[in-house]
């Protein structure tokens, strides 16, 4: 897939309180992980993929085999998080 740089990141509530109570391993691959999708949002490590059903606008990335980061585009280089965790992030 494409190379794309995200210049900017915003994080919703949601997104930083769930963060926050992940623990601290998760935490700092997590870390390692955005700067990675900074570089290339589709760095193929991420496994970045497009959401369905009435997510159909979001993306997600995977942190390991059981997290993920959802998120969405604001426009080409411009990223919001919406949340992290495992797969009931999705139905929150």
């Amino acid at each position: 897939m494409m190379s794309r740089p995200v210049s900017r990141i915003d994080s919703s509530m949601r997104f930083e309180k769930s963060f926050f109570w992940l623990p601290k391993r998760i935490q700092q691959l997590a870390r390692k992980k955005d700067k990675i999708f900074r570089e290339n949002a589709f760095h193929p490590s991420l496994e970045t993929h497009k959401l369905g059903g009435k997510l159909k606008n979001d993306w997600a990335y995977s942190v390991n085999r059981e997290y993920r980061v959802h998120f969405y585009f604001v426009n080409d280089h411009t990223v919001v998080y919406v949340d992290i965790g495992m797969h009931e992030i999705y139905r929150k």
